[in-house]
């Protein structure tokens, strides 16, 4: 894998550049340097090396790494499943893959169970996983089953051609029915466990939000949200930095923990649809996933104090 750095990326990291253009963890980019699978204009390089426009970053990554995580039965709805890929509505209160204090439990353990072996490409702690949802969302997720599917997709959530709709339930009533929002998001300078759009090198963001539901006796409304990009936390830092804090979310919703109509004990944000061209045959898919139980009984709580 190759690429050329460009004016926008010129001053970062290498392993932050690598790992965002070629759709790998930064830790796994971390991993080939040390090993010596990672160049910089042909050489070996740091991970931390600042890079410049016009440098030439090469991966040669080695074969993947059998995965060090145990199968285990646990319950999937699968919404779509063929030799490529798996297509999944994730519960929420799910990890997506093993970290520190979620060593099971994980719909990556979840996934070794229902599948057998998986890509290892995205690194070996999370096989096959080329997106991923908070643990408190609950929604659409694809998952590749070999590596070339991987590539397949992780190139398309680079070239933005994938279509994801978001269903928010928001602690604000917008006056405008719809919004962009643009604005790059980093690390937040002072908490290194939040994003922020207060940050020194922020990464290109964006976020389109439209009105579905105005609900005027709770101070709620019901947003269709549709990223560009696929950043840490985008939809929550997004809205909470136009004062429109996510239903639930304790970290970006700080200031806003009025009591709903429903105690949430997680961010009312659902994964509502997926779209993208699949990597075998070239047809376009679509996936919806219906409401959970909690969004759902919030809908008729929201509705019963309106009428």
């Amino acid at each position: 894998m190759r690429l050329l750095v460009g004016e926008a990326e010129a001053g970062q990291r290498l392993d932050q550049v690598a790992a965002a253009e070629f759709g790998v963890p930064r830790a796994q980019v971390q991993r080939w340097a040390r090993s010596g699978h990672l160049q910089l204009n042909g050489a070996t390089a740091k991970p931390s090396a600042q890079v410049r426009e016009g440098d030439c970053i090469q991966a040669d990554p080695p074969e993947p790494v059998a995965a060090d995580v145990l199968p285990e039965r646990i319950p999937l709805t699968v919404l779509f499943e063929d030799d490529a890929l798996i297509v999944l509505d994730k519960p929420t209160g799910m990890v997506v893959h093993p970290a520190p204090g979620h060593k099971g439990g994980t719909l990556v353990n979840a996934l070794l169970h229902h599948c057998g072996d998986l890509a290892g490409i995205g690194g070996v702690l999370r096989p096959g996983i080329v997106h991923r949802l908070d643990r408190g969302t609950s929604g659409v997720m694809v998952v590749a089953k070999h590596d070339a599917a991987h590539l397949a997709l992780a190139e398309q959530f680079k070239t933005h051609e994938i279509d994801r709709l978001y269903r928010a339930w928001v602690r604000s009533i917008p006056k405008a029915d719809r919004g962009h929002i643009d604005q790059p998001i980093g690390r937040h300078p002072r908490d290194r466990k939040r994003m922020s759009i207060v940050t020194r090198r922020g990464r290109d963001a964006r976020t389109n939000w439209e009105v579905e539901r105005r609900y005027p006796a709770s101070g709620i409304a019901r947003l269709a949200v549709q990223p560009e990009t696929g950043r840490t936390h985008q939809i929550r830092v997004h809205l909470s930095s136009c004062g429109m804090p996510l239903l639930g979310d304790d970290v970006y919703g700080r200031g806003h923990r009025a009591k709903g109509p429903v105690r949430l004990g997680r961010p009312a944000l659902h994964a509502a649809a997926l779209g993208f061209i699949h990597p075998t045959t070239k047809e376009r898919l679509h996936f919806e996933a219906g409401l959970p139980s909690d969004l759902f009984e919030l809908e008729e709580r929201l509705e019963a104090r309106e009428t």
